[in-house]
C-alpha cells in the first residue's frame, strides 16, 4: 500500500528494516542507561564526524575527486539533513543535561528546553515541506509535471499534501503540554516528559512519517517508519514517559549513519521505493514519466486530522480544568502521566 516490497528484494527489504528497527532501539538503550554510552554517543562521536563533513567540503570546494566522489557528498548535502543531524543533537545533549543536573540542566527555566528543541525540529521540517510544495508547483508551471529534482538528485513529487502536512507540524507544536513539567528519573537514565502521552506520540508519528514519505520518499522506509517505531516501541514496552528522549536519541544517531553511508538506503538491496514512483525506480538522469501521489494525500490529511484532535482535547481538557496547558499539566489522569510519574526522581 505505501511501499513497493516485493519480487527478488523483499526479504532483504524487510530484513533491512528490522536490522535498522532493532539496532536503533539497542544502541538508544546503550546511549540512555550510562553517561559514558551518551557521552560517546552525542559529543565524541558527532564531534569526529564534524572534522568528516568539513574534510568533505573543504576537498569537494576545492574539486579534490576523493571529496566529489564521496557519498556524503553526492548522497547527503541538503541543508536539511545537517539542520537535522546537528538540532537532534544538540537536544540529546540538553536532554542528558537535564536528566544527570549537569550545569543550567539544574534550573527551572531550562526545563522548558525540550519544548524549544523540538519546536525547532518541527519546524525544520515544515519548512522542508512548504519547499517542497513551492518547488512542486515551480515545476508545474514550467514543465507541466509536479516532478522536482533535489539538491541529491532525487526526483521528489511536490504539491498540496507539502501544505497540509506542513500545517500539522505547526499544530503538532500547539499540542505539546506541560512545557515546565520534565523530570528525571530515579535512575537518571532518563529525561521524563510525563504530559506528552500517547496522544501527542501518534499525532507526532503521523505527521512525521508523512514529512519523510512527502520529501525524502527513498528514505521513508527507514527514516520514516522504523525509526519513528523505535522509539514508540520503547516508550509502550518500558520507557514511560521517556519518549522524545528516545526519539532524539535515535534520530541523532540515524542521521550519523546515514549521512556517512547513504547507499543502504540508495543504492543496495536494501533499497526501498514508496508507491510514488509507478515505474518502480528512481533515476536521476531520468524525468519520472508518472506518479501515484495517493497515499501522500491520505496521509497528510490523516495527520492534520490526528493534530486537530489532539488540539481540540487539549483545549477541552485546559477549559475544563481552568489550566494554561503550556505552564501546567493537564493529562494528569491518564494511565500514561501516571505510570512515567512512578519512574520519576522525588522533587
Amino acid at each position: 500500500m505505501f511501499f513497493q516490497i516485493y519480487g527478488n528484494t523483499a526479504g532483504w527489504q524487510l530484513f533491512g528494516w528490522l536490522l535498522v528497527f532493532v539496532g536503533l532501539i539497542l544502541v538508544n538503550e546503550l546511549a540512555r542507561r550510562t553517561k559514558q554510552g551518551g557521552i560517546f554517543c552525542f559529543l565524541i562521536l558527532p564531534a569526529g564526524l564534524t572534522v568528516y563533513f568539513v574534510a568533505v567540503a573543504v576537498g569537494a570546494a576545492m574539486g579534490a575527486d576523493w571529496a566529489l566522489n564521496n557519498p556524503t557528498y553526492l548522497h547527503m548535502n541538503s541543508w536539511f539533513h545537517y539542520a537535522k543531524l546537528y538540532a537532534a543533537t544538540v537536544g540529546c545533549i540538553g536532554f542528558m543535561m537535564l536528566k544527570y543536573k549537569w550545569g543550567i540542566g539544574k534550573t527551572h527555566w531550562f526545563k522548558a528546553f525540550p519544548f524549544v528543541i523540538v519546536a525547532i525540529n518541527i519546524l525544520i521540517a515544515v519548512g522542508s515541506d512548504f519547499e517542497s510544495g513551492v518547488r512542486g508547483a515551480m515545476a508545474l508551471a514550467e514543465t507541466g509535471s509536479r516532478w522536482w529534482l533535489s539538491s541529491e538528485n532525487v526526483w521528489v513529487y511536490g504539491g498540496w499534501w507539502n501544505w497540509v502536512n506542513g500545517i500539522a507540524g505547526i499544530l503538532n507544536i500547539l499540542c505539546m503540554t506541560g512545557w515546565w513539567g520534565i523530570y528525571s528519573s530515579k535512575k537518571q537514565q532518563d529525561m521524563l516528559w510525563p504530559d506528552m502521552t500517547f496522544l501527542y506520540i501518534i499525532a507526532y508519528d503521523l505527521w512525521n512519517f508523512e514529512y519523510t514519505y512527502n520529501n525524502l520518499p527513498t528514505h521513508a522506509w527507514y527514516c520514516g517508519l522504523a525509526l519513528l517505531l523505535a522509539p514508540t516501541f520503547a516508550n509502550a514496552l518500558w520507557n514511560k514517559g521517556g519518549w522524545i528522549q528516545n526519539r532524539a536519541n535515535t534520530l541523532a544517531l540515524w542521521c550519523m549513519f546515514a549521512q556517512v553511508f547513504p547507499g543502504f538506503q540508495d543504492n543496495s538491496v536494501f533499497t526501498t521505493l514508496p508507491v510514488l514512483y509507478v515505474d518502480g525506480v528512481m533515476d536521476a538522469s531520468t524525468h519520472p514519466t508518472a506518479a501515484n501521489p495517493t497515499m501522500q494525500g491520505v496521509i497528510a490529511v490523516a495527520a492534520l486530522a490526528a493534530n486537530v484532535i489532539v488540539l481540540a482535547i487539549i483545549i477541552k481538557r485546559a477549559l475544563e480544568q481552568k489550566k494554561n496547558p503550556y505552564t501546567n499539566e493537564i493529562f494528569t489522569d491518564l494511565k500514561d502521566f501516571r505510570l512515567a510519574m512512578a519512574r520519576a526522581e522525588e522533587q
